[in-house]
């Protein structure tokens, strides 16, 4: 081992800055909804800082402890258990149904979303998988083979919740991971060919899916019905102006807007804070992609590149396509804003990345 930097302070202060943004935009969003379902102000925030945010910050001081290069012997055993997780949310009286999709597992009080623990635990194998061997991504055995079996695994058990949004991003991470560990061109166009196929595959075996398709391709077919979501949002974000009505003032929040606190927050964040406030989110997470990136490029072996290129993207091509999906540059998916959206399974999984990714740093000569 060698010996430690310190780590990127810059890369601390931006996850740190996003999420005290994502709490005071939370909180504000879920007002409403909260004082509805459960009579007081304030739940869905308390839940988040309790059951997500604390139990993340946990695993992120461990995480970041833990020099990153032990995480190559764990990456199959955690990929299993997660897989042993997956299946376990098609068990009755384990698994539970929440708007007609099986996402999640009961313990007791607790509840947790494997799907957000695959999103991590896939990147580990990936990089232990492909950072042993530079030679191996170019073999068609031991590198597209592989990567392809753990890929399908994962997206059918997940494309059986159904969690279309979930697998649209752990297959571009995997993607992610496998360009940085040096795959042939003609692998990877191979992979979209097979990846646009799946996606339209998809889409024909859901109604919904294509409705958003339809909305998308056309933006003005049936506001009230089927493209009713994406109009309250434009609708949103378009009347926040530049400086937005105010924090706390949003009118899409009183059920209005469906997935206020999810899907949509950032709708909410813009119509309160305006095209400035936007900025400032996006702003972010730009800079956490500068450094996320900036770590990769100067991590000191393979696995430690892979490992951090794979969480920076994770992360960051997550919370862009929430945003491209919800001011209508995109189908609109159901993928969450990291960091700002409700639940404390993203954002206690995605502050343990982060541990990591810290850690890689302070073995990266940046």
């Amino acid at each position: 081992m060698t010996k430690p930097y310190h780590p990127d302070y810059i890369l601390i202060s931006t996850v740190i800055a996003l999420i005290i943004f994502g709490l005071i935009v939370l909180a504000s969003a879920s007002v409403v909804i909260s004082q509805e379902n459960f009579n007081e102000s304030y739940y869905f925030l308390k839940h988040q800082i309790f059951y997500g945010l604390l139990i993340g910050i946990v695993l992120w001081l461990i995480c970041q402890k833990i020099y990153y290069r032990h995480w190559i012997k764990l990456a199959l055993p955690l990929l299993i258990f997660t897989l042993v997780l997956l299946s376990l949310v098609f068990v009755p009286e384990i698994g539970y149904q929440f708007g007609g999709a099986k996402r999640w597992i009961a313990f007791g009080p607790l509840s947790l979303q494997p799907s957000e623990i695959a999103k991590l635990t896939f990147i580990l194998y990936m990089a232990a998988l492909f950072g042993k061997n530079k030679r191996d991504i170019v073999d068609v055995k031991k590198g597209l083979i592989p990567f392809l079996i753990i890929t399908v695994i994962i997206g059918i058990l997940i494309a059986l919740e159904p969690d279309i949004g979930t697998l649209m991003t752990i297959a571009l991470m995997g993607g992610i991971v496998y360009f940085l560990a040096g795959a042939k061109i003609s692998h990877l166009f191979a992979l979209g060919i097979l990846g646009l196929g799946a996606f339209f595959l998809f889409i024909k075996t859901a109604a919904y899916r294509m409705d958003r398709l339809t909305v998308y391709l056309y933006p003005e077919k049936d506001p009230q019905g089927i493209g009713y979501q994406i109009s309250q949002a434009l609708l949103a974000i378009g009347s926040g102006g530049l400086l937005g009505r105010g924090l706390g003032h949003s009118l899409q929040k009183w059920e209005y807007l469906p997935e206020v606190i999810s899907d949509s927050i950032f709708a909410i964040m813009a119509e309160e804070l305006g095209l400035i406030g936007a900025s400032v989110l996006i702003i972010l997470f730009i800079i956490f992609a500068w450094r996320g990136f900036k770590v990769a490029k100067n991590a000191p072996d393979v696995f430690g590149r892979l490992l951090a290129g794979g969480i920076t993207g994770w992360l960051v091509f997550q919370a862009f396509i929430n945003i491209m999906a919800i001011t209508g540059l995109i189908p609109l998916t159901g993928i969450p804003l990291p960091f700002i959206s409700y639940g404390g399974s993203a954002m206690a999984v995605s502050l343990a990345g982060i541990g990591i990714l810290v850690n890689v740093s302070k073995y990266a000569k940046i």
